[in-house]
């Protein structure tokens, strides 16, 4: 895999910004995005080994487009120049919680956790078994190597929701409305295609944990039909 080429790519696209200069580097642009697969398959395969059900959808359904939704925005760039990947078996899914990548000019960086904030169902459920189980909670977001690594974001209220109470020892972590964790790498690590699939690997193991237990609360969440 020549993963410098991804961001090689990625800093083009950044500078070149619009459909002319996209269209007329297409091949590049598709030598680039088979490159990013083949590192989400071999990704993929290294988290098979902690966690099956996270690959179950192909790869190229774990992607997400490059292309963006400018209608609501003042930026008009057709296209965000990075390449992300959600590995779970909810593919592109927010839910269930997996394990992102995100590769850019800018950052690269791997994520775990819940990132949606637009869900109030899916987020009551978390802050259900947060208030319900917050020692079990405490002992994931402490361990050694995940308090070494993370810090537990997402988007959040300013005081503890209506129904749970403010003395509850996680009630920090009830305030949220996501639940995400993040990694950065730096781009001379990703660069090196076998270094980075290993550093990547041992990450998301460290992030199972976390993810297991969002997931135990969203069993009976299921996304709204479109």
């Amino acid at each position: 895999m020549d993963t410098k080429s991804i961001l090689d790519y990625l800093s083009a696209l950044a500078a070149h910004n619009d459909r002319d200069w996209f269209h007329a580097n297409r091949r590049q642009y598709d030598e680039a995005r088979s490159e990013f697969e083949a590192l989400v398959q071999e990704l993929c395969s290294r988290i098979a080994a902690f966690d099956p059900s996270a690959c179950l959808p192909p790869p190229k359904n774990l992607i997400f487009r490059i292309n963006r939704d400018t209608r609501f925005s003042k930026d008009k760039s057709p296209y965000n120049p990075c390449f992300r990947a959600h590995i779970s078996p909810g593919g592109r899914s927010p839910f269930p919680a997996g394990y992102y990548l995100s590769a850019g000019p800018g950052r690269v960086f791997l994520g775990g956790g819940v990132f949606a904030s637009v869900f109030p169902e899916a987020t009551a459920l978390v802050r259900d078994r947060i208030a319900e189980r917050c020692g079990e909670f405490t002992a994931i977001i402490t361990a050694k190597e995940f308090a070494e690594h993370f810090n537990v974001l997402g988007e959040k209220l300013k005081n503890v929701p209506r129904g749970y109470e403010k003395e509850n020892p996680c009630a920090e972590y009830l305030k949220h409305k996501a639940w995400d964790i993040e990694y950065d790498i730096p781009a001379e690590v990703f660069c090196d295609a076998g270094r980075f699939v290993n550093e990547a690997a041992h990450i998301f193991r460290l992030m199972k944990p976390f993810n297991d237990f969002l997931n135990e609360a969203l069993k009976g969440f299921r996304m709204p039909e479109r």
